[in-house]
């Protein structure tokens, strides 16, 4: 039997909040080579349309989805509803005559058209010149270089309108220079790299947090956490509001830390509070950023697999898959080595071992997750594989995760 993957990776604005997401197929044979486009987008609209539906797999946001020729001069096109998805149309396409005139009839339809993953130079330029106006998105590959004249060509495309997405960055380089050329959307995993400050320090109201964090990790005396608590008013309010916010199925309304401590245990409240620290409130971002949702992705992830791998799990192995996944970016929010952030932390060794070395079963995990949101799907057969997991375990682990997220991102989008 073969089985399909639906994979979704976020498309961010220069305010770091999230825009879009980009949503791939693939089958555990294949990696990156789709030999049948058509079946591949038809696939990823089905999955999305009637198995997973738009608002667990898409959130609020559109999804941008790769289509070749064939797909694009099929007349099924207008029968997909065209609110939730961005039709990004393959780079090799020639734009004739007739490619023209199907562009023409989606716009004029109220579709919105990418091209994708394209490199920009005189004769791409000259290739999309017929259909520029009519695209609401120009999708440029980082991984494959940009010219001397692609700052130009972005100028030229954004007189249209037409928004520019920078793809495939990998680090804070390609960021500054995607950035620079006046891209205004991203997509590629550079906000899961570091971005290295020379003698940067932790500011206080995040070492606040780990100082809290570190007493509820240790055996300190209630009184001493709360009263720790009672010292950080914004933090305090930050987490009474998580905590009633509806995510949580309490009986009553939370009313104290002393509460929270009774109801939830220390360990629960340590693992919830260092997910805080990538919230709105302490980042001062109005929306909840990328990287929260992606550190709450790798936390549920780690805990689903432990439970599949090792069913008889207890909850100090479990407590430890969490704090690798919630800590995971801890230093690319603080700008500092994840080494020195860990200092500061009473965590145990093989979480630091996972989190730095990839070691033992937790650091296992930890690299399957990172395998997971770069869509390696032969690293994932294989782990599968060696743990005796079936695809639809791994699936359903995966579907779970985008589900917990959108969730939680519903749940803690609370007003200022």
């Amino acid at each position: 039997m073969e089985h399909t993957y639906i994979g979704r990776q976020p498309i961010i604005g220069t305010d770091g909040e999230l825009y879009a997401y980009e949503v791939l197929y693939r089958d555990k044979n294949k990696t990156s080579t789709i030999s049948d486009g058509r079946y591949a987008s038809a696939s990823v609209i089905s999955s999305i349309l009637n198995k997973f539906g738009t608002r667990t797999l898409l959130g609020h946001h559109m999804a941008f989805v790769k289509i070749d020729r064939k797909f694009l001069m099929q007349d099924l096109i207008f029968s997909i509803p065209n609110e939730f998805f961005i039709f990004s149309i393959l780079d090799d396409v020639e734009i004739d005559e007739r490619v023209i005139e199907r562009v023409e009839q989606l716009v004029d339809k109220g579709y919105k058209l990418a091209i994708n993953d394209t490199v920009l130079d005189s004769k791409k330029i000259e290739n999309l010149t017929p259909i520029l106006s009519k695209l609401s998105f120009v999708k440029i590959n980082f991984d494959k270089g940009v010219s001397v004249e692609c700052e130009s060509f972005i100028t030229r495309i954004k007189a249209n309108g037409t928004k520019i997405v920078a793809t495939i960055i990998e680090n804070s380089s390609e960021y500054d220079l995607a950035k620079k050329l006046g891209c205004e959307l991203f997509q590629g995993y550079f906000f899961a790299e570091p971005r290295i400050i020379e003698n940067a320090k932790l500011d206080s109201d995040r070492l606040s947090i780990i100082k809290l964090t570190d007493l509820l990790m240790r055996d300190t005396n209630i009184d001493e956490i709360t009263l720790e608590f009672e010292n950080n008013h914004a933090i305090t309010v930050q987490l009474l509001q998580f905590i009633n916010s509806g995510y949580f199925h309490f009986r009553n309304r939370i009313s104290s830390i002393h509460h929270i401590l009774m109801l939830m245990g220390r360990h629960p409240l340590a693992q919830w509070l260092m997910l805080m620290i990538y919230s709105k409130s302490v980042s001062k971002s109005k929306d909840n950023s990328p990287l929260m949702l992606m550190v709450k992705s790798r936390t549920e992830l780690m805990q689903s697999l432990i439970k599949a791998v090792e069913p008889d799990v207890g909850s100090n192995t479990l407590g430890e898959a969490y704090f690798v996944g919630v800590l995971s970016l801890i230093d690319t929010l603080f700008g500092v080595e994840l080494s020195r952030v860990l200092e500061h932390l009473h965590i145990s060794d093989d979480v630091q071992n996972a989190l730095l070395k990839d070691e033992g079963i937790l650091g296992e995990l930890y690299a399957l997750v990172r395998d997971v949101e770069g869509f390696n799907t032969e690293a994932i057969t294989i782990f599968a594989t060696k743990h005796n997991l079936n695809h639809e375990t791994i699936h359903d682990i995966m579907m779970h995760s985008i589900k917990e997220v959108n969730s939680f991102e519903d749940a803690t989008a609370l007003e200022e």
